[in-house]
């Protein structure tokens, strides 16, 4: 039997096997289709980033974007960002739910192109890993940082290494820029970067390569042909992490040298994995890490900006330094509870500028559901924390720069639930771990810089507060800044070489 028509002459049976085709394509299709579970419902969709944006990744028009689209998709969307697709989470609460009470489902990380090249694939931060040996081994670097942060200080005044150390870099910090001034007669605010980066020569100029390759949204991890093409940025970017890398191992080679120390806590990492069960060829290694980048010095150089401009600001917080800690002293992390004002600036600089715009960007471990969405396992989780801290819904008036949200009435305290509410360094399992002593370090530089010099720009001149993207936002250089002595140093109070 046949069919006959325009076209010629079709069989029943080529109608079947086609017929047959086609369903059988359909079942295979739908086999590998995830079931969504009951009550359950797939993300939004949105239809991505602008074709320039995505070629620029999510930066700072992009977060702005991604912004605006929350508002109409809500904190759970989904988009693309060239050939991956991509979860957006914001709002604090959606955020908290994932991070915080679902911290196993989103603890994961997206294996990126760029991320294997950090630290040769084994970075505490960036890898993939979150098995029982990264979970060994970001518990041994906390440990290692707590026991350098409390422990006390056998030379000085100082309640503990970590202050005595901070102290005589901020105490450097104050010559360099008064010697800037002798010299130039003028300086920016980036040269906090400079002077605290002196000691590694590779710091200074690589980082900026390294934060805009590992930011949220970078091309070459969304678009793998780019993977193949010349690349200058990312080959300054492999070529940085192989010298750091390097850096990293002569150091700790020559640690194992010379401390035991290092040896028994090598020990300890090794011994903790195999009670965990953790398989004998696992890869055990000390952790090789670019830990805070150069967090502290972004938050200080966006601190001086916002001194600049708001100078009534600067002198109150000055005021405050005066009546509590003097001029006979320097700063201490014990003086943090009675100086709100101060602390209530560091909070207003870190929501405000919201220089971490997103967290490193997370992964999901398995398939989980979030507010009633869908969510399939190994999706790349963007977590948008710039839009929480400019959330109207959390606060008045978001785009003004004002310390004193953050106070309660009165002004003789911090408010400390606002101050959570502020999202820099995460939140669950990928929490940075060098938050507690990021914070610390920015408050005793910030004091010292304040207790001894005064900040302000040349006359007629502005500063650009316009953010440049990357990893961490920073500002548009500003090379008009100037500073002078509140009062005269005595010898005694010199400051120290920590070269």
């Amino acid at each position: 039997m046949s069919l006959v028509g325009s076209q010629g002459i079709i069989s029943v049976i080529e109608i079947l096997i086609a017929s047959a085709v086609f369903c059988l394509t359909f079942i295979v299709i739908r086999s590998f289709r995830k079931q969504i579970p009951q009550g359950a419902e797939e993300a939004p969709r949105t239809k991505g980033l602008p074709p320039d944006r995505q070629r620029a990744g999510a930066g700072e028009q992009s977060t702005l974007t991604l912004t605006q689209m929350s508002q109409t998709y809500g904190d759970v969307m989904q988009i693309q960002i060239g050939t991956r697709p991509v979860l957006v989470l914001s709002g604090l609460d959606t955020i908290k739910q994932a991070l915080v009470k679902q911290g196993e489902d989103f603890m994961g990380r997206p294996d990126l192109y760029s991320f294997r090249h950090i630290a040769d694939g084994q970075s505490l931060t960036f890898s993939t890993d979150s098995g029982e040996v990264w979970r060994a081994r970001r518990k041994l670097a906390q440990n290692a940082l707590k026991t350098f942060s409390v422990s006390p200080s056998p030379n000085s005044s100082s309640t503990c290494l970590l202050e005595e150390h901070v102290s005589k870099e901020a105490d450097y910090l104050v010559r360099k820029f008064l010697q800037l001034m002798e010299e130039k007669k003028r300086f920016g605010p980036l040269s906090v970067h400079g002077g605290l980066c002196g000691q590694c020569h590779l710091l200074p100029y690589a980082l900026d390569q390294f934060e805009v390759v590992a930011s949220s949204g970078n091309a070459v991890d969304f678009i793998p042909v780019l993977q193949y093409l010349p690349n200058s940025t990312m080959k300054k970017f492999m070529e940085f992490n192989k010298r750091f890398l390097r850096l990293l191992q002569d150091i700790v080679k020559e640690h194992y040298e010379s401390f035991e120390k290092v040896r028994r806590h090598h020990g300890l990492l090794i011994e903790q994995s195999q009670q965990n069960k953790v398989e004998a060829n696992a890869n055990i290694q000390l952790p090789k890490e670019i830990n805070c980048f150069d967090t502290v010095t972004t938050a200080l150089s966006w601190s001086l900006m916002y001194l600049v401009t708001y100078p009534d600001i600067q002198k109150k917080i000055q005021e405050e330094l005066d009546q509590i800690i003097g001029r006979e002293r320097r700063p201490r992390l014990s003086d943090r509870p009675m100086v709100p004002y101060t602390e209530a600036f560091i909070l207003e600089m870190f929501r405000h500028s919201s220089f971490l715009p997103f967290t490193i960007p997370h992964c999901t471990t398995r398939d989980t559901v979030l507010n009633g969405y869908y969510i399939p396992k190994d999706l790349c989780v963007f977590v948008n924390q710039w839009q929480v801290n400019h959330d109207e819904k959390l606060w008045k008036e978001p785009s003004k720069f004002d310390p004193e949200r953050f106070l309660h009435a009165g002004g003789t305290e911090v408010n400390k639930a606002d101050g959570e509410k502020v999202l820099v360094f995460g939140l669950g399992k990928r929490r940075c771990i060098g938050e507690t002593i990021a914070r610390w370090e920015v408050f005793l530089f910030l004091t010292t810089l304040l207790q001894q010099l005064e900040f302000s720009v040349s006359n007629g001149k502005k500063v650009d507060m316009t953010p440049l993207y990357g990893l961490l936002m920073k500002h548009k250089r500003c090379e008009h800044f100037q500073v002078k002595q509140r009062f005269p140093i005595q010898s005694s109070e010199l400051p120290l070489d920590i070269g």
